[in-house]
Order: C-alpha cells, then structure tokens, then sequence
C-alpha cells in the first residue's frame, strides 16, 4: 500500500467516527491544548511549555495530556454530550505502544452508565467494520480465570508473596501499582485470544476519577487482541470528590518525589454546580487504527 492509500484509509476511518456521533447528534468539540495548569495523575506528566520569553511576558503553560477536564467544563456549562479528536502530550512516556504525542478520541455520553457506553463503543466498532465477538469481564472474574487470585480480597503483602512466585517486584508504595503488575503479566497475555474484551469494575484502589461503590470502581478499559484501546469511566459528578482525588494525586506524586502540580481550582470552580450524570472514554486512536487494519 502506498502513502496516498495509507492516509485515504485512515482519512475514510475518521469520517466513519465523525458520521457515526453526527447521526446520534454527538456534537464535535475543540477544547484547549495549552492549561494553566498540568495533570495531576500519578504517572501521567505534562509537558511544560515556556511562553512570551522574548518579549519579556514569560509564563509557564502545560500541553493536556488528555481533553478531559477541559470537555468536563463544557458539560457542567450543558453541552450535551460530545466528543473530540485531538492530539495530546505526555512527558517520560516508554515502551511500545507509548509515545510523547498521540491522538487521542474523548467522548461522552449523558445519562449513560459504564455499561451503557461500552454498549455504545461496540456500536462505533460495528460502523467502523468490527464484527468480532465481544468478551466482557468483570476486573475479580479475569484474575478468577486466569489467575486464580481473588484479587478484591487479597491484601497487599498476600500480593507480594504472589507476586515473588511469579518473579515480579514487589518494590511499590501502593497495592494498586502491584495489581496493575500482576494484571500485566498475569491477564493481559491471556486476552490476546479474545479479539474485543471489556474488563469492567476495577478495584476502588484504581478509581481514578470514577464512581466507586463498595470494592469497586465504575470504570473500564477494552482490549483488542490483548492490546489496550479504551479507559472509560462512570464519571464523578461533584466538585469535593474531584478536590479528594487530586489532592492524594498530589500527595502521592510528593512521596515518589515526582513534579507536585497546585490543585486545578479553575476546573473545581467551573464544575461547582456538578457534571450531569454522565459516562466518558478515552480512545488511542493509533491503537485502535491499527488492531482494525490487522492483516
């Protein structure tokens, strides 16, 4: 395939996405690419920009890392539900399928559960030409199966010990970054058998900015024969849980001595009167691009 056919595919790939939230009235949106004020996710770092130097205005701005808080804003103002194609920068990124600028599609969907809007992925997958088989399993059922670890109930140093049998690490602050190991190299090799897979309902411990109820937390990410494609959420709605998650953000980027970000009291302020019940996802567009194009 030449150069002309690759961008036609990945051109006509774009309008399939761009028709299929036209025809359900997703409005498209552009938010801001530079922020006062960088993520706040533990291992999420911005890129941090100089601005106005030369003309002795100089200020210190930050790349988004993802549209998220900024479409947030736009719902919280009654937006409706949206969606951007952008691209979107993160510092000290490795591996494979990691690298510092990537495009990123952010959607959202009012009045939609996690369920409803994985649901609605698998609609977008279908007009994109996907007809595989779709696998959903819950975060415990995949470590039942494949891992035989009951992993809502197993305490961090009982981890550890499971851990140190399989050869892993055990050098974390934290039980989430040794369930996130263990999920590595215990499950996610075993999802490469399963063209499209939800994993759903991920410990409280890796919430990140979804509903938690009980042991769990509203969110999901699927798996294209094994590779990550998606991280959606059943969204927090109101201004102190987003103030709590921030600040243990920060707190824990302290403690691994990581850049410490000022609390984004812009976003807590423009979202004071709460998010409308809503459930959102962010999609690598590369990734999914090329797990669609598998020869």
């Amino acid at each position: 395939m030449n150069m002309q056919e690759d961008l036609k595919e990945y051109s006509d790939f774009l309008q399939k996405i761009r028709t299929f939230f036209n025809d359900q009235n997703v409005l498209e949106v552009q938010t801001p690419t530079l922020l006062n004020t960088p993520a706040t996710d533990v291992y999420i770092d911005s890129l941090r920009v100089k601005l106005n130097q030369a003309i002795g205005l100089e200020q210190t701005q930050y790349l988004h890392t993802s549209p998220e808080l900024e479409m947030k804003k736009l719902l919280a103002k009654g937006s409706g539900d949206i969606y951007q194609i952008c691209s979107v920068f993160r510092d000290n990124e490795q591996g494979s399928h990691n690298t510092n600028e990537f495009t990123m599609l952010e959607y959202y969907r009012l009045g939609f559960d996690a369920h409803q809007l994985m649901d609605d992925m698998v609609r977008l997958l279908r007009a994109l030409g996907v007809e595989s088989q779709v696998t959903k399993l819950s975060y415990a059922q995949a470590f039942f199966e494949y891992g035989d670890i009951d992993i809502l109930n197993t305490d961090f140093s009982a981890l550890k010990v499971i851990a140190q049998k399989h050869s892993l690490t055990t050098d974390f602050e934290w039980i989430e970054d040794l369930q996130i190991l263990l999920f590595t190299h215990l499950i996610e090799p075993k999802l490469q058998t399963l063209p499209l897979c939800f994993i759903f309902d991920y410990p409280a411990s890796q919430s990140a900015l979804a509903n938690v109820e009980g042991k769990v937390a509203h969110r999901f990410e699927l798996y294209m024969n094994g590779v990550e494609i998606a991280n959606g959420y059943d969204e927090l709605r109101h201004a102190d849980e987003y103030k709590i998650v921030f600040d243990q953000e920060i707190a824990k980027r302290a403690t691994l001595k990581k850049h410490t970000p000022d609390l984004n009291k812009d976003y807590l302020e423009a979202i004071q009167s709460s998010l409308p019940k809503c459930a959102g996802v962010a999609i690598g567009m590369s990734r999914l691009f090329s797990q669609i194009n598998l020869k």
